[in-house]
């Protein structure tokens, strides 16, 4: 049980876990403690960096214990681990022996899977009674105020119940090169846009503040905090446009990537947002593409076992406008890249 040896830290909510993580991943490792990481992009033991190619956030129980175990090996003292409702439908989160949990939100997504938003609430907090087992003390949960199932994630019987919400940051500005706040008398700047990277940022900050690191070393490490990979990602090879990659899977998410840059032209290429799941959404995505840009293209994305027209097909049906259709994704982002102007944003 090796993760009795660390201190764990798990994150859930439908969106901005992979942000939060890689933040709170790089607060850690600037307070000088050896952290491992187990997110939806990859995972990091040190120097060893493997990236995630499993097409699950957190694999098997074997997979994770494995993994910590190789983490204690390497001398780490902490972990940040991704934990998604999928993984706890099928009881992948147990054995986690969690210190501290960061709940981001709750929005409509795997419904079909997990029968209702319900039942969807349920799995998540299912999460958050395994923190209230923990034989760990104190147990720390970290909550969104802001959503309306924060509330329930706060009321948790443990030891350190904290909250973080839009309102506990002031004179927050957000621009296409990234946000600022300032948050118990630091100030805060990070290089990613989007309003929506404040409330992660936070998130982070007050489960580092819980763990006892300080202000100014948060300060620090998200000020130098790299690139997070599909995370409204920067692709500059020396054009004279924005170019934007962004894993945006809800209609919420999508919405609040076109809104961080609201001053330009956007081309925008859909992925159709993943087949044999969340059917709901497709027209949805469309409408909120249509609307928001100047130029929509509409491609094949991990489809799975569905057939990838059959998934654009209603994805288009939910504009306004006759997208463009290319089914190849490749074409489809060069295509995009050829219409792009000086100024323009593609995303």
């Amino acid at each position: 049980f090796p993760a009795r040896k660390l201190t764990v830290i798990g994150i859930t909510g439908t969106k901005g876990k992979s942000s939060v993580a890689e933040m709170l991943y790089a607060i850690l490792t600037e307070a000088g403690h050896t952290t491992a990481l187990a997110s939806t992009i990859h995972f990091v033991i040190g120097e060893k960096v493997r990236p995630n190619l499993f097409k699950m956030t957190l694999p098997g129980r074997g997979f994770i214990q494995k993994f910590l175990a190789e983490a204690r090996a390497k001398n780490c003292t902490h972990a940040v681990v991704e934990i998604t409702s999928e993984a706890a439908l099928q009881y992948r989160h147990l054995g986690l022996a969690l210190d501290a949990l960061i709940f981001t939100n709750l929005q409509r997504e795997h419904i079909e899977s997990h029968g209702s938003l319900e039942n969807y609430f349920r799995t998540k907090f299912a999460i958050g009674t395994a923190l209230a087992c923990s034989p760990k003390r104190p147990r720390i949960i970290i909550a969104n105020a802001d959503d309306a199932r924060g509330a329930d994630f706060l009321a948790l019987p443990v030891e350190k119940q904290v909250s973080f919400s839009l309102g506990d940051a002031s004179d927050a500005r957000a621009d296409e090169q990234g946000v600022s706040f300032s948050y118990g008398g630091t100030d805060f700047t990070l290089p990613l846009p989007g309003r929506f990277n404040i409330l992660n940022a936070l998130a982070a900050i007050r489960a580092s503040e819980a763990l006892g690191v300080p202000l100014g070393v948060c300060a620090k490490a998200l000020e130098e905090l790299g690139t997070i990979n599909g995370r409204v990602e920067r692709i500059n090879a020396g054009q004279d446009f924005l170019a934007v990659v962004d894993y945006a899977h809800t209609p919420d998410s999508l919405r609040a990537l076109y809104s961080a840059f609201p001053h330009q032209r956007k081309i925008c290429v859909l992925g159709n947002t993943g087949g044999g799941r969340d059917t709901w959404k497709r027209p949805e995505m469309g409408r909120i593409a249509d609307e928001a840009c100047e130029k929509v293209i509409l491609t094949n994305e991990d489809p799975y076992d569905e057939d990838p027209r059959a998934i654009v097909e209603p994805v288009a049906h939910g504009m306004k406008r006759a997208p463009g259709i290319i089914m190849g994704r490749r074409e489809a982002i060069r295509a995009a890249l050829r219409a792009a102007r000086a100024g323009d944003v593609v995303l």
